[in-house]
């Protein structure tokens, strides 16, 4: 079994840390409040992001009784410094270099949890420390186990510093048979935990089995008490801080999460800096960071390497989510790199109650299985608007750079195989319509990916007003678009390494070509669908030849050449 390999310096305590000064958080607190002072630049109004600021005084754990390098529990000692630290007016709680090992941290108002270089926090695997009680996944209010980290309702909270925080999530997660080689696998199995029925999924406990595996045993209405012999199947999300402000991570590694990893809920002024977010490339629903409803703040300088998506937007889900009404709204999300996801930056599936005003810049993929994700389905109801993503470069993409799915989870939308085509029935538009519209690409530098561009639209809300600009992206296909409404692509430059057709539009109108260039292709433009309509296509330093274009007869006279 592969597991991330935790690196830690044991040492005793020193005086040095003992006698810690807040200096160094100041200047974090600084740096923080420099990076966010940019929004004259943006392209909507951007209020000032409050940072969290914090009085001198500061607390050690080792005073409460933490000792590092044991399996002994540092949970009250931890908490105990952390209620002291809020009720006496707030400041630092310091937890030195060292291994610690503990239960679930519960944060406090005024609280600036900074860890020290060396230090590596390892929550415990006993999941009797982590109670049932009432939170949320996936975008619904759920019963689930403590998180490692949590907080609700606090004001002016942080963690900060160069520690680690380790979720110990292979005490949590299930794991597919396909995720693994066979000798991981075989070890896997060795280690204990049960295999599911068809022998394809290992389970770490029984309870996790059950939860899983035999939902009819669970009861029909759930509550904390009858769930208590499932509670193993009901994984948290690491790092659960639910209706805060002024909210501060910065500098820390979070790693090895049983669920999602850092999933900041219905916050507002959020500063995410400098961060590490770890968890092993087949941990199940292992996202990296999940903005949920949140408003207002900055992700600056963060690497990712996860298993599921790396920056994801959501917003709820369904009628929970859209009752809820809390956009992800005004972020500035720069400077970072995911180095393995399922998405390089994601919004999506769970977006019901809205996104809007997002900038997005400076990102690196490498080898991420998709790129640029937006995903929805019938159902969800929501808008995602007003959304600008520049700069941003890819390598070893293995299906989309760039994909707009609103089938997410529906297998009813199939694409002809030779074509691409999709024939889908329209209904009728109502609040559970997902819209995704005025959405702006430009510098996008993509070395190797399946396709280049993939937008799936639904024929009663088409993916609507998007524009593309200065992008050079080398792939095996090139563009395919289903039910998509004024899109612009303007100076994009494919290099196909598969020989077929460059650009294939269905059922779309109002779609520009301007300064297009494409190499290795058989043909450049397949045009189809009953309803398309005002397609403009324009090459640079290129005429376009009959064979270069196929259109679907009847529509012929919706198709213009510009030379």
């Amino acid at each position: 079994m592969v597991k991330i390999k935790p690196v830690f310096l044991i040492g005793i305590v020193t005086l040095s840390a003992i006698f810690y000064s807040n200096k160094v958080v100041a200047q974090n607190t600084s740096k923080s409040e420099s990076k966010v002072s940019t929004d004259k630049n943006l392209p909507f109004n951007m209020p000032k992001v409050q940072v969290p600021t914090f009085k001198a005084d500061t607390l050690n754990i080792v005073d409460f009784g933490a000792i590092p390098n044991t399996e002994q529990l540092c949970t009250k000692a931890i908490n105990d410094a952390i209620k002291k630290c809020s009720e006496s007016g707030g400041g630092v709680v310091m937890i030195p270099s060292g291994l610690w090992t503990t239960g679930p941290i519960y944060m406090k108002s005024n609280v600036n949890l900074h860890t020290q270089n060396g230090a590596y926090i390892l929550f415990t695997s006993d999941l009797g420390q982590y109670k049932l009680i009432n939170s949320y996944f996936e975008g619904n209010k759920v019963i689930r186990c403590e998180s490692p980290i949590m907080g609700v309702d606090l004001e002016n909270i942080a963690i900060t510093g160069q520690g680690i925080f380790d979720g110990n999530g292979s005490k949590w997660r299930p794991v597919k048979i396909g995720k693994l080689s066979n000798e991981q696998w075989k070890n896997l199995i060795n280690s204990g935990g049960i295999l599911s029925k068809d022998g394809k999924t290992w389970y770490p406990s029984k309870g996790s089995f059950i939860g899983n595996e035999q939902k009819d045993k669970l009861p029909k209405t759930p509550t904390i008490g009858n769930m208590e012999s499932y509670k193993e199947a009901l994984r948290p999300v690491m790092v659960s801080l639910v209706n805060c402000k002024k909210l501060l991570l910065d500098g820390v590694t979070f790693q090895n999460s049983p669920a999602w990893n850092v999933n900041p809920l219905m916050c507002e002024n959020v500063t995410l800096s400098n961060l590490t977010i770890r968890n092993p490339w087949y941990s199940q629903n292992g996202d990296g960071l999940d903005l949920e409803s949140c408003r207002i703040g900055t992700v600056t300088n963060c690497r990712f390497d996860v298993g599921d998506d790396a920056i994801c937007i959501k917003s709820g889900k369904d009628q929970e989510g859209r009752e809820r009404g809390k956009p992800t709204e005004l972020f500035v999300i720069t400077n970072c790199i995911v180095y393995h996801a399922h998405g390089g930056f994601v919004i999506g599936s769970e977006m019901s109650g809205g996104v809007r005003n997002l900038f997005v810049k400076n990102l690196t993929f490498i080898g991420t299985d998709c790129g640029l994700r937006f995903k929805s389905t019938r159902g969800r109801g929501g808008l995602v608007e007003n959304i600008w993503i520049e700069d941003i470069r890819m390598t070893d993409i293995p299906t989309e750079a760039i994909r707009f799915e609103m089938y997410y989870f529906n297998k009813s939308a199939v694409e002809d195989p030779v074509t691409g085509e999709m024939v889908v029935e329209k209904v009728a538009v109502s609040e559970t319509t997902p819209v995704f519209k005025n959405m702006y690409f430009k510098n996008i530098y993509v070395d190797g990916a399946k396709q280049a561009v993939k937008i799936m639209g639904i024929p009663e809300m088409p993916v609507e007003n998007i524009q593309f600009k200065n992008m050079i992206v080398k792939s095996d296909a090139g563009i395919l678009i289903n039910y998509g409404k004024n899109i612009q692509f303007d100076n994009v430059d494919l290099k196909l390494s598969e020989s077929g057709i460059s650009s294939r539009l269905f059922n779309t109108q109002n779609i520009n070509f301007k300064g297009f260039n494409t190499a290795g292709e058989d043909q450049v433009f397949l045009v189809g669908g009953a309803i398309t309509k005002a397609i403009t296509l324009n090459m640079l330093n290129r005429k376009l030849e009959s064979k270069d274009v196929r259109v679907l007869e009847s529509i012929k006279n919706q198709v213009k050449i510009i030379e």
